[in-house]
């Protein structure tokens, strides 16, 4: 198979979709793959290391026409759409539920859409977009600690306290991946951590977990509307695979929080949990509504790009591999999780929760399959 890796072109995203040991993998397994200058720059990864994998170093308009799957990191942009064609492969995180015109071009132009978001194993787990979360749930409280101080247009709170002075107040919704690596910074800071959720069973593995050093409360709008009064840094770590994340936290609660401090939405990508937050970029990260400051930046990772494009290539690569050697129908029959990961193809969408996010009738994905 030809494997493209064009190079991202989304406002400050240094991240790339495979690291020169995931090209030479692949070409060791009889593949072609084609990398666009300078797609590894922003990760420290030059053209030549790729060269040297084995890859061929050309122009986005090469990678894109001559590839038969693409392997990117975040959503196609607009000024990629005349790249679409009927058959060719995507695989990248797509996030639809949020981007209604990016799932209209790809169900017109015939595109297979596998998304890494929805990529699921038989005990629901999300094996790609895990290590994001992990990146994401960890810079959450170290972008907040940042924006906190008054030089940013924080409370000039710092998490930790120092002796005799009370501690900053984290609260975190969602107790997943984001959630509990949120969590373990905050609590590595010296921040008091409260965590809400709706999962008994998250509350005995965080009480395992953390013990004393955090307090859970059940998710609902009581305990959220007392935790949001209370905290200085509120982190939104809400996610349902492939569905609009639902608003938990309403716009006139943020006139019990104390001016200055700061909401971090890492499920803004899948349209936020937080009802007055919306997608920023790394240039332009912050705004701020009611005295609050509000970081909604969709690619987080992107600003540890080194780290996080090695993670990245670490989960993905078995998957790759499967669809290249296999080829895309019996890769999906050989394993369900990239089945799950199939948001559309031949011009249906096939993944239920998708479908309801962008209002489009659901078609399984075996009744598009060959018999």
């Amino acid at each position: 198979m030809v494997i493209g890796i064009p190079k991202e072109i989304k406002d400050n995203e240094y991240r790339v979709a495979l690291v020169p040991s995931g090209v030479k993998a692949l070409k060791d397994a009889g593949h072609s793959v084609l990398v666009e200058t300078g797609a590894g720059l922003g990760s420290s990864i030059t053209n030549e290391e790729y060269a040297k994998a084995g890859a061929e170093v050309l122009s986005a308009e090469e990678v894109w026409s001559r590839a038969e799957m693409v392997i990117k990191v975040k959503e196609p942009r607009p000024q990629e759409y005349k790249f679409f064609r009927e058959g060719l492969v995507i695989f990248t995180f797509f996030h639809l539920a949020a981007n209604t015109e990016l799932g209209e071009e790809l169900i017109k132009k015939g595109v297979t859409a596998i998304s890494y978001e929805t990529l699921e194993l038989d005990n629901r787990t999300l094996p790609i977009l895990t290590p994001m979360s992990e990146v994401a749930g960890r810079l959450a409280v170290q972008v907040g600690a940042h924006y906190l101080m008054k030089t940013y247009g924080g409370r000039g709170v710092l998490l930790s306290g120092v002796p005799g002075v009370e501690r900053g107040n984290v609260t975190i919704i969602g107790s997943g991946v984001v959630g509990v690596n949120a969590a373990k910074i905050a609590i590595g800071l010296g921040a008091e951590v409260t965590m809400l959720d709706t999962r008994l069973e998250r509350f005995r593995y965080l009480d395992d977990v953390f013990g004393s050093k955090i307090k859970t409360l059940f998710s609902n709008s009581f305990n959220i509307e007392k935790a949001v009064a209370q905290c200085d840094l509120l982190i939104g770590a809400v996610h349902i695979p492939g569905a609009r994340t639902p608003r938990l936290v309403k716009r006139e609660m943020l006139s019990t929080m104390r001016k200055g401090s700061v909401i971090v939405d890492v499920s803004v990508d899948q349209g936020g949990c937080i009802e007055t937050i919306r997608p920023t970029t790394h240039s332009n990260p912050t705004y701020e509504i009611d005295g609050i400051i509000h970081y909604g930046v969709a690619n987080m990772p992107g600003a540890v790009p080194r780290t996080s494009t090695f993670a990245l290539t670490n989960a993905t690569l078995p998957y790759i591999s499967s669809i290249a050697a296999l080829g895309f129908t019996e890769a999906v029959n050989a394993d369900s999780a990239i089945g799950r990961g199939v948001n559309i193809f031949k011009g249906e969408v096939t993944h239920a929760s998708v479908a309801q996010s962008l209002s489009k009738a659901f078609c399984p994905l075996e009744k598009l399959l060959p018999q």
